[in-house]
């Protein structure tokens, strides 16, 4: 039979003074955990030596005891690029030491010096001209350090590639120009592009626009003249809003089409918001500025019963415009026949020109080869007045605009579809 002891009696076996240990040993644990605690939250290491917890409780409540002095760090200059083999003229361009400062800092290539800057706290040099291909360069100049020493900087020469092939993007418009609202941004390449080479170049391009502007740049579809890339907003440029259009290009391996020789940094300024509403049904054109019509033309639009000869309905833009242009379809029984006061809305062959030879059907019939045919009067007072950029809407007709039929079909794409090709 086992026994139990009263609550009195088990009470009786324990002393006071134990008690009170028990409770002092409790409370430097409970300290140390709260230790322990605090430096893990700290994100520190409690390290536990031979003198046991308590030592560490105490040796943390006593407060950090100073140890050796953090070692020097050595003083250096570095220079990039470095030696080696040679390198793209597009990478940074630097000279920097960790103390003192630099003085006279030259960069030399086989074409004379590089321009660069100092630094405000004179430890490092910055090329900001940009190196040229199949050159060396040489560094020159002194490294003051920290206790006055003067060291002359290391040679360290490098050099450039040497590419056997060389290719220039062009863009459509020029520097400080003014467009019309459907102004596509287009940045071609003399050859096809790889796939790697489109997505390096993807890489640099950048838009800047002074008001907020939805936009995105899509590769179309390369042909006879190479590859090339364009860049629409959403909707029609707001008129007045100044675009800056950049692409980094300089020094970039293409593959197989070469090494890019120049960067693209073109400004240029949406002018008025001018829309060309072009209905064939209605045979005449209007013109609508800012959202009010300022002229109407009769017209003659393509003959309807001739697939080749419709004039095709979607956006057009205005591409350009001459006086005179010499036209040529030899199907059809002419060539190089004079046309005047001719602006150009597509690659196809489709002009808004003055022809008087179609006055009797201007107003009432379509009649011509795919052109919109005006009066010499009206076209005249037309061609005044258009600008490359400016939207020609085409609508009523049984064709419509499609790649095949040129280079800006860039507003016949839907947005979504359009963005997906970014």
């Amino acid at each position: 039979m086992s026994r139990s002891r009263s609550w009195e009696q088990s009470r009786g076996r324990h002393t006071p003074r134990r008690r009170r240990s028990l409770h002092r040993r409790s409370l430097v644990f409970l300290i140390a955990g709260l230790v322990v605690l605090v430096a893990s939250v700290a994100g520190a290491t409690v390290a536990v030596a031979g003198g046991g917890l308590g030592g560490v409780v105490a040796r943390n409540l006593a407060g950090p005891v100073a140890g050796p002095p953090a070692p020097q760090l050595p003083a250096f200059v570095t220079t990039v690029p470095r030696p080696g083999p040679p390198v793209t003229p597009r990478g940074q361009v630097r000279a920097a030491v960790s103390t003192g400062h630099l003085e006279g800092v030259a960069l030399t290539g086989d074409e004379g010096p590089v321009a660069g800057v100092l630094s405000p706290d004179g430890r490092s040099w910055t090329a900001t001209a940009s190196l040229e291909f199949g050159s060396t360069y040489r560094w020159s100049g002194t490294w003051v350090r920290g206790d006055g020493t003067r060291r002359p900087l290391a040679e360290d020469a490098f050099s450039t590639v040497d590419p056997d092939n060389e290719i220039e993007a062009r863009l459509n418009i020029r520097d400080g120009a003014q467009v019309g609202i459907a102004a596509p941004v287009a940045l071609s390449f003399p050859a096809d592009l790889s796939d790697e080479a489109k997505a390096a170049v993807t890489a640099t391009l950048s838009v800047e626009t002074s008001t907020p502007v939805e936009g995105a740049w899509r590769w179309m579809p390369d042909d006879a003249d190479g590859s090339r890339v364009h860049y629409r907003p959403k909707e029609y440029w707001p008129s007045g809003t100044q675009v800056r259009v950049r692409a980094a290009l300089r020094g970039l391996d293409l593959g197989d089409a070469g090494w890019a020789t120049a960067d693209v940094d073109r400004t240029f300024t949406i002018g008025t918001s001018r829309i060309v509403k072009a209905d064939t049904r209605s045979h005449q054109i209007a013109v609508v500025e800012d959202g009010r019509e300022i002229a109407r033309y009769d017209a003659s639009y393509g003959l309807e019963s001739d697939p080749n000869r419709v004039t095709r309905s979607g956006v057009h833009v205005v591409m350009a415009k001459s006086e005179k242009v010499l036209m040529t379809n030899e199907a059809y029984g002419y060539v190089d026949q004079p046309q005047y006061w001719a602006v150009r809305i597509s690659n196809n062959g489709e002009f808004i020109h003055a022809n008087p030879s179609s006055a009797y059907a201007q107003g009432n019939r379509n009649v011509s080869h795919g052109c919109i045919n005006l009066s010499t009067a009206d076209a005249k007072e037309f061609f005044a007045m258009a600008t490359f950029g400016d939207p020609v809407e085409v609508t009523g007709s049984s064709e419509p605009l499609t790649p095949r039929d040129g280079l800006y079909y860039d507003w016949t794409i839907p947005w979504e579809e359009w963005r997906s090709g970014s």
